[in-house]
């Protein structure tokens, strides 16, 4: 196989990093009005959660860089609105989509570095959808 992913592979890690962004963000306020209503648990919760979708966001960006693919700017994306009171229902389906997202991209022609680095993102969002907590992934 391949050191680089076919064109198609390499399309679906550019659409799974803009959807880390959102989903970095989506999280980051929720975990936002989590603290303005002072609660320190669920605040701990989806800062873990934030933590481990950036991390994929800047492996995702990592790696396309060393394909020598431009990689958009992703600072103009904004955090959605979000309501903390039903978040959970919202968070899992999110969750889903990231999973099968994965799925799809394991489904591809990737090299095996790329391959391991997509099989631990979907282990952390399996556990990210079982608990809707954070901290899965290792520095």
């Amino acid at each position: 196989m391949s050191n680089v992913p076919g064109a198609a592979s390499i399309r679906l890690l550019h659409e799974a990093r803009l959807a880390e962004k959102h989903q970095a963000l989506y999280y980051r306020a929720l975990a936002a009005a989590a603290e303005d209503a002072n609660d320190d648990d669920l605040s701990d919760r989806m800062n873990g959660l934030h933590a481990d979708e950036q991390h994929h966001l800047s492996r995702l960006t990592v790696r396309l860089v060393e394909f020598g693919e431009p990689v958009a700017d992703l600072g103009a994306e904004v955090a959605p609105a979000v309501r903390s009171g039903d978040w959970e229902v919202d968070a899992r389906e999110r969750e889903r989509d990231e999973i099968e997202r994965y799925e799809r991209l394991l489904e591809g022609q990737l090299d095996a570095r790329t391959r391991g680095m997509i099989e631990e993102f979907l282990v952390a969002e399996r556990g990210h959808e079982e608990t809707l907590g954070g901290k899965w992934m290792g520095a």
